[in-house]
């Protein structure tokens, strides 16, 4: 992998995206009266949080609820824990949220997640698809499609997470 790292998305345009993709999600879901935001930890789950307050300003008659799932990734069996009871996503409205799309195993084991529970509709969001698709997951709202070789890493820096000022950096 190679040292050298180049911006593609500053913090200013981080944001953007972000509040792009809040309106989208408002838009594409008009007629809710409330939408659980499930974020993958770690990144994705403070993405999500960025995307609740966003949408909070945006439509503040609307409840965004939202919970935090942990997935096992290096696993071959789905293995996963959330925050919160999945009851709340019952008949509503799922945006499942990560920071990063690559090959989609990350949001297909969290659409696994929700196999069990009634939902009225899934939907993803990522800020960076990197279009690797390996598995039959798309992202339905994504601040910036990116091509990339399988050999370039994507890297999302948020401010919450790594203490650092927001950036996303191909390397």
């Amino acid at each position: 992998m190679s040292s050298k790292k180049t911006l593609i998305l500053n913090k200013e345009q981080i944001h953007q995206k972000s509040k792009r993709i809040a309106y989208q999600i408002i838009e594409d879901n008009f007629d809710e009266p409330a939408i659980v935001l499930v974020g993958i930890a770690d990144r994705g789950y403070v993405f999500a949080q960025r995307l609740q307050k966003l949408l909070q300003e945006i439509a503040p008659d609307k409840s965004f609820e939202l919970l935090s799932v942990s997935i096992e990734k290096t696993k071959r069996n789905l293995e996963s824990s959330t925050d919160g009871d999945l009851d709340i996503a019952k008949n509503k409205v799922v945006i499942l949220i990560d920071d990063v799309l690559n090959s989609g195993r990350t949001l297909a084991y969290g659409l696994g997640v929700f196999i069990n529970i009634p939902l009225k509709r899934m939907r993803t969001a990522v800020l960076i698809d990197r279009s690797h698709h390996q598995f039959p997951v798309f992202s339905d709202y994504y601040g910036l499609k990116l091509s990339t070789i399988l050999k370039e890493h994507v890297e999302v820096v948020l401010e919450e997470f790594d203490h650092t000022e927001d950036a996303a950096y191909l390397s």
